[in-house]
């Protein structure tokens, strides 16, 4: 089967995901992309570029028989730009994100301009798919109230159209990659303890719950050293700085990881990863620190609770995995800093991911290629 898959925004772990799907898929893929910058104008035209770049393709003799494109194509843009070479071509729309539930700034206002354009993507796909219940059950949820933000023919019976064809698929993840550098350094095997922050330095991953947290720790007399990895941006918080400067000398590694093995040697360096999101329609940073690891300390809400074995939500011989309050996120580090509590074993933490190691996971990925292209086949 040939198919053709639309990444406007082709960087971070969007790359990293239609990279790894190419790869590992038995189906012969065609990557049509564009540079990770300008998100909005993404959205908005960068479905005319994927339309030229799709004509010149097909123009080549690549025939595809389903389109699999990600949620910044703007795909009633691209389907009508395109409906001479692709009309009739199955479309499947995979949500890494979505613009009417993303968190914004205290001073930004949402434009729905953008969140529309998901709708409308969503409604002109064969089939939709989430990369975790969480943002599917958000997504649904919020979608209503878009649709009543507009002064009449609202159409709010697609919303049940939408929930028809969508379903929940998660993120493939390359964790034979980090798998190379797992006898680099072993965790658990220092001390004092080190910490692990890899995550974007911005607001929706709340850096600044992260530092009051662990500057209750220090206040209590707890010893730790500090990984600080992650990509920040130009207006990173400040919290950082002043992290840096307090914590100076047990910072092990500050700013982002310029490789993948620098990256993947932090991630087994470390003991104790925390996530204080108050967003996550995934979770990629978390899962790849559990998988080299880490012990995982993340919020009981957003999309952890569905990546986190039901059989490791209450603990019995260890340290929780999921709290529900700063205060409890409090006890159990400092429980776990001084050795009171037990983290998992890494037999274990690798356990919890391994289903979404891309050899096993694509399997997933290619029945549902083959499900729609039937489907549309049998039309």
């Amino acid at each position: 089967m040939n198919v053709l898959a639309l990444e406007p925004w082709y960087g971070g772990s969007h790359r990293n995901f239609i990279d790894g799907l190419s790869r590992h898929s038995r189906y012969n893929f065609e990557v049509v992309t564009m540079a990770a910058r300008f998100w909005k104008w993404r959205l908005h035209g960068g479905s005319q570029t994927l339309a030229r770049k799709a004509r010149q393709v097909v123009a080549g003799g690549f025939v595809p028989e389903i389109i699999f494109a990600s949620s910044m194509v703007n795909v009633p843009a691209f389907l009508a730009l395109t409906r001479k070479e692709l009309g009739g071509v199955p479309l499947v729309y995979y949500l890494h994100e979505n613009q009417l539930t993303y968190p914004l700034p205290k001073d930004e206002k949402r434009d729905l301009a953008y969140a529309y354009i998901n709708y409308l993507s969503c409604l002109a796909s064969d089939h939709v798919v989430f990369n975790s219940q969480f943002h599917y059950d958000e997504f649904m949820r919020a979608l209503p109230g878009l649709l009543r933000a507009f002064p009449d023919y609202t159409h709010l019976h697609t919303v049940a159209d939408i929930r028809t064809k969508s379903s929940v698929l998660h993120l493939g993840l390359d964790l034979q990659a980090h798998a190379r550098y797992a006898s680099a350094e072993l965790a658990g095997s220092q001390t004092p303890p080190v910490v692990l922050w890899n995550q974007r330095w911005e607001y929706d991953k709340n850096p600044e719950a992260f530092f009051r947290l662990m500057n209750r720790l220090d206040d209590a007399g707890c010893r730790f050293r500090l990984i600080l990895a992650g990509k920040r941006f130009e207006d990173k918080p400040y919290k950082f700085d002043e992290a840096f400067e307090r914590y100076a000398e047990r910072i092990l590694h500050y700013g982002y990881a310029e490789n993948f093995e620098e990256y993947s040697r932090l991630l087994h360096r470390a003991d104790i990863v925390v996530s204080t999101a108050i967003h996550e329609f995934f979770g990629i940073a978390m899962l790849e620190a559990i998988y080299c690891g880490c012990h995982p300390l993340l919020p009981k809400r957003l999309s952890y609770p569905e990546l986190i074995p039901s059989s490791l939500h209450t603990p019995l011989l260890h340290a929780p995995v999921l709290y529900e309050s700063e205060d409890q996120l409090f006890a159990v580090m400092k429980a776990l800093l001084r050795g009171e509590e037990r983290s998992l074993p890494p037999s274990t933490l690798r356990s919890i991911v391994e289903r979404l190691d891309w050899p096993v996971h694509v399997q997933l990925y290619d029945e549902l290629l083959d499900r729609i292209t039937k489907a549309h086949m049998g039309r």
